[in-house]
């Protein structure tokens, strides 16, 4: 139970999933299904719409064991200006420090937060 004088926002939207091989939710609310849209390319469907496009979304997945320790890691969602009201895209990978491109992989562990 929460104290104190700011206000509480529950999640409208969380997943928990598997984004390797055949791609399958582990655990999720408010979320139907996981779209595999390539290497480290997911779109997560929501089962109810959510109200409007001005939503916040948070990525996240374990850390990856890198060959190198220049690089980073890459979690972000795939739109220009607002979101779908029944979707997400979002990309996981990695990225090299000081460069503008990265690299998309899929991760055994992926893990969305949706909050409006």
């Amino acid at each position: 139970n929460a104290t104190g004088s700011a206000p509480i926002y529950a999640a409208r939207a969380w997943v928990n999933f598997n984004g390797t091989g055949t791609v399958a939710i582990r655990a999720s609310g408010n979320v139907s299904s996981i779209t595999d849209n390539g290497t480290g390319d997911y779109t997560v469907n929501f089962t109810t719409a959510m109200p409007d496009g001005n939503y916040s979304v948070t990525v996240s997945q374990p850390r990856h064991n890198y060959t190198t320790a220049s690089r980073t890691q890459l979690n972000h969602v795939n739109a220009t200006t607002t979101f779908s009201t029944g979707s997400v895209i979002i990309e996981s990978g990695t990225i090299a420090n000081g460069s503008t491109t990265g690299t998309l992989l899929d991760y055994p562990l992926i893990c969305v937060s949706v909050f409006r």
